[in-house]
């Protein structure tokens, strides 16, 4: 079946699925997280083939953690469709009603997009989860998942779809291109008028492709380079924890730390112990000139640390003379995903809410706290980085849009 086909199908999908009732579809969203649970071993033998081509072609360990179906990730899995099920189904609601001097009334319906295309790399868990939203939120959707992870998808996607099918949902709700060409990538950015929107999920690499090649409204999830800024009126105990967490709790996803930036005031105290613990996590650091003085193992930063996502035990580490200095960095060289302040200053911390240029802005937590499922979303389809229409985690409103609707009782335009 041609891309084209695919999405001919969805259309058929979405026009059924606007009308389906949230029990049918949350009862959908029930049934395939049961056929996960029960296709476990069918699953994780697929999840094998990938894992193995990946130690083949060198894949880090971080990236293969991220690749890897176990036990727990099926359960979260799981649990991330059932979530989704108990939330409010937005299809349908309705909003910002007033009554004009005429006498009618002007309100808006949440209504979903239609048809959604959704490009992503490496996590396997990113196709259920997509999936879920997608169909919670009335929106067929075309699934296009990464080379790393063909196997895994396959399976996921097969799994699922007989699930939901089976529930009640109109066939080809969700589809997942069985191919990796990535020529069929671009096939799909061509269908204007069949495809609502565009969400790609991944490197750079993919981004630039889909944004120089989409002839279709795109959001995009682009690179986690999160920093943190660890002011001079920090609570350091606090800090450490947060530090630690953010980098080291799970390096390979987009909401991990890369980038670190100190007070010059806590050069000579906090720094050294900073870096020592972070090595004892087995961190490498890359720092400027008085980071690598502090700490003689690491390596002299070069001007592109500053804005690389390492997905890895690597992490950046600078020196600031102000509070001003750390916004205007982290403003320039951030992917402006999520950022955070350590700080017991609330006047400093009020104005790196407002100041810092990013989809997320924390104080006193880790970035890795930047995620649908802990916002209370169930899950996430990716974390906008930008603007229009939605920023941060999308959950299930931000795969909605909106039309006017007017009730009116015989009235005319005078």
């Amino acid at each position: 079946m041609t891309v084209r086909e695919m999405a001919q199908k969805a259309r058929m999908a979405a026009a059924q699925l606007v009308e389906t009732t949230g029990e049918v579809k949350n009862g959908a969203l029930r049934a395939m997280a049961e056929a996960l649970l029960a296709n476990k071993t069918q699953l994780q033998a697929e999840n094998a083939k990938d894992l193995q081509a990946g130690e083949a072609k060198g894949l880090s360990k971080a990236m293969l953690g991220r690749l890897e179906l176990s036990d727990k990730v099926i359960g979260q899995m799981a649990d991330s469709l059932r979530q989704v099920a108990l939330l409010p189904d937005p299809v349908g609601e309705i909003y910002d009603v007033v009554t004009r001097p005429a006498g009618f009334k002007v309100g808006r319906m949440r209504m979903p997009f239609g048809v959604i295309g959704f490009i992503y790399e490496s996590r396997p868990n990113v196709t259920s989860d997509a999936a879920g939203l997608c169909i919670k939120s009335g929106n067929a959707v075309i699934l296009r998942g990464g080379s790393e992870a063909i196997h895994s998808n396959r399976a996921i996607a097969a799994v699922m779809a007989e699930a939901a099918e089976s529930a009640g949902l109109p066939a080809n709700a969700m589809q997942l291109i069985q191919d990796t060409d990535r020529a069929l990538v671009n096939e799909m950015l061509s269908l204007d008028g069949m495809i609502d929107l565009i969400i790609p999920r991944g490197g750079r690499s993919l981004i630039e492709n889909v944004m120089a090649n989409s002839r279709i409204p795109v959001i995009k999830h682009l690179d986690g380079n999160c920093f943190v800024y660890v002011d001079a009126e920090a609570d350091l105990g606090m800090a450490e924890q947060i530090v630690i967490n953010a980098k080291t709790q799970r390096p390979g996803v987009c909401n991990a730390a890369e980038t670190l930036l100190v007070h010059e005031s806590l050069a000579q105290n906090f720094l050294p112990r900073i870096l020592v613990a972070l090595a004892e996590k087995g961190v490498e650091i890359r720092g400027d000139e008085r980071v690598c003085a502090a700490f003689p193992q690491a390596k002299p930063a070069t001007e592109e640390d500053w804005s690389e996502e390492y997905l890895d035990l690597i992490m950046a580490v600078r020196v600031v003379a102000s509070f001003e200095e750390a916004v205007n960095l982290i403003n320039q060289y951030s992917s402006h995903h999520t950022e955070t302040i350590v700080t017991e200053n609330h006047r400093k911390a009020m104005r790196f809410l407002t100041a810092v240029d990013s989809a997320c802005v924390f104080i006193n937590a880790s970035t890795r706290l930047s995620d649908g499922e802990v916002f209370g979303l169930g899950c996430e389809i990716g974390i906008s980085t930008d603007k229009l229409h939605a920023r941060g985690p999308m959950g299930l409103r931000e795969l909605t849009t909106s039309k006017f609707i007017v009730f009116g009782d015989g009235h005319l335009r005078k």
